[in-house]
């Protein structure tokens, strides 16, 4: 049998980045049954509500989504149950101390296979509130606008209509 080699994505939260803004982002394996890793396989899944939590000197997702596998039987999992995650110590000691301070949260990003392995990519990160979502939102669109204009004016087109 060939071994899967590269990176092969499977749910990305692109929200995320809209609803936080991300200060860490650090990569962890994930527990799984094996009706879970062929719901993965198959590109079932959802991020919406995840976030990663330490527990009793454990870090473990919870509200991540992976749909039953539909050819399982009664060894099918539970689609939202909590899933332990596995990080280095001197990482975990990092994540304690950093989701100690105020207002600083764990969600991951996307979930992906790597080498043939289940792999989460987290994020510590800060909530933004209203008013820094539409700051950003108009600085990208800026952004994009002087883009266009630099290209317009690289090509030889005027901006004249």
């Amino acid at each position: 049998m060939v071994k899967e080699v590269g990176r092969k994505l499977i749910a990305q939260n692109k929200k995320a980045r809209h609803d936080y803004s991300i200060e860490d982002v650090f990569e962890c394996g994930i527990v799984l049954s094996g009706t879970e890793v062929k719901s993965l396989r198959l590109g079932r899944a959802s991020l919406i509500d995840g976030y990663a939590m330490v527990q009793d000197g454990e870090l473990w997702l919870s509200g991540v989504h992976i749909p039953e596998y539909t050819e399982g039987t009664w060894t099918n999992h539970t689609p939202r149950r909590n899933r332990k995650l596995l990080v280095h110590k001197n990482e975990l000691k990092d994540l304690i101390a950093t989701t100690k301070e105020g207002g600083l949260t764990l969600i991951p990003l996307s979930l992906y296979f790597k080498d043939g392995k289940a792999k989460i990519e987290l994020a510590v990160a800060r909530g933004k509130k209203s008013h820094d979502k539409r700051a950003a939102l108009m600085e990208r669109q800026a952004g994009r606008e002087i883009e266009r204009e630099i290209s317009r004016r690289q090509s030889g087109k005027s901006g004249d209509r």
